[in-house]
């Protein structure tokens, strides 16, 4: 418990010296750009790959599971849409980059600690928190509603592959399920959802990275426990963000 409390008090005063104002602009609009890119555009494919399959595999299982002539088919394209919006795309698409993002981030900021690179910029007067942690967080967060938006769009693509390639259902009982009862106020609480998770990765990630003492070791750890720390508070964060945006 002390040693939690610990860490909590050190990742606070961590982001306290990394939410400051960054002292050239120019240089951090630069990081951020070559973040968004790094951190954001490079985990594009995989979104996309991981979403098809997903709205495939939902489609083929909601079907194979309520074949009743008491539930009507497009049932199916309906409860497939709800899943893909208010779960799969923004809290199972973050705990999947979780292992991604938030291990390249601690890996990254560790090797730089072990090779002396973040003490370097310490005696030279930079604030390293800022200059290395903050261009990350800006550019996660900034980045993932893109990631939301393509694995919604793509996740609903592969079921409506499954209904044009099989008897499953057909295409335009699909297509009334996704279009039944939409209600716009899902896709802007998932992208809230995958900010604040966003947040946490690229803030926890870091947090692990930019402590990291010893050598290659201690750095595989940081990233593995920065993986683990950062899955479970994404699930935390979901269950308190989900009562109070959808809680009545």
């Amino acid at each position: 418990m002390i040693e939690a409390l610990r860490k909590f008090g050190r990742y606070i005063i961590l982001m306290l010296r990394t939410l400051t104002v960054p002292e050239r602009w120019s240089v951090f609009f630069r990081q951020t750009l070559t973040e968004i890119y790094k951190l954001g555009v490079d985990s594009l494919w995989i979104v996309i790959f991981i979403s098809v399959f997903i709205g495939a595999v939902l489609t083929i299982q909601v079907s194979l599971n309520i074949q009743s002539p008491m539930i009507p088919s497009f049932t199916v394209g309906y409860i497939t849409r709800e899943t893909i919006l208010l779960e799969f795309s923004s809290t199972i698409m973050s705990l999947i980059l979780a292992g991604k993002v938030g291990s390249n981030i601690a890996s990254e900021l560790g090797t730089m600690r072990v090779t002396e690179q973040i003490d370097a910029l310490e005696i030279m007067g930079v604030n390293s928190a800022n200059y290395l942690i903050l261009p990350k967080i800006a550019a996660f967060v900034v980045f993932i509603p893109v990631l939301v938006i393509f694995s919604m769009f793509f996740g609903v693509c592969g079921g409506y592959l499954i209904a044009f390639a099989t008897d499953m259902i057909t295409v335009a009982k699909y297509e009334y399920g996704i279009q039944y009862w939409f209600q716009p106020y899902y896709i802007g609480y998932s992208i809230v959802k995958s900010m604040s998770f966003a947040f946490i990765i690229a803030s926890v990630s870091s947090f692990y990275g930019y402590y990291v003492k010893g050598g290659a070791l201690q750095v595989g750890k940081a990233s593995t426990d920065s993986v683990v720390m950062c899955s479970v508070l994404i699930l935390v964060f979901d269950l308190v963000i989900t009562h109070l945006m959808l809680a009545k």
